[in-house]
């Protein structure tokens, strides 16, 4: 399995790490994948897509397998919407939600998931 992520503030790339995951970092947009892959993602101002994910999604979106999303809870209900609505759109399951880095429960959630995806 591919996996691509975006990461604005470092919560996300840490999760990366974290997981000791091989992974394309969208910055622009214009990155692409070969073949299936999760996508681990920010939400954007109250609940939005980033930008670069949505530029992302345009051209390798055909090969998205799942979503996993970080987000903070001190944005009530926008919390990781990004993940609900990439899940709703390219009919994907939202895997997991992480508040911004996660806790070591978080990671080790996210990597049993990992395994059987």
């Amino acid at each position: 399995m591919n996996y691509a992520y975006a990461s604005r503030t470092g919560n996300v790339e840490s999760i990366i790490q974290q997981l000791g995951l091989d992974a394309t970092f969208i910055q622009s947009g214009d990155e692409t994948v070969d073949g299936p892959f999760i996508l681990f993602t920010y939400t954007d101002g109250l609940g939005d897509v980033p930008m670069e994910v949505e530029t992302f999604l345009m051209a390798n979106g055909a090969h998205l397998k799942g979503v996993i999303v970080s987000g903070d809870t001190g944005y009530g209900d926008a919390y990781c919407q990004a993940g609900d609505k990439i899940a709703a759109e390219y009919d994907v399951e939202c895997l997991y939600k992480v508040e911004n880095a996660g806790e070591p429960s978080d990671i080790e959630a996210i990597s049993k998931i990992l395994e059987n995806v």
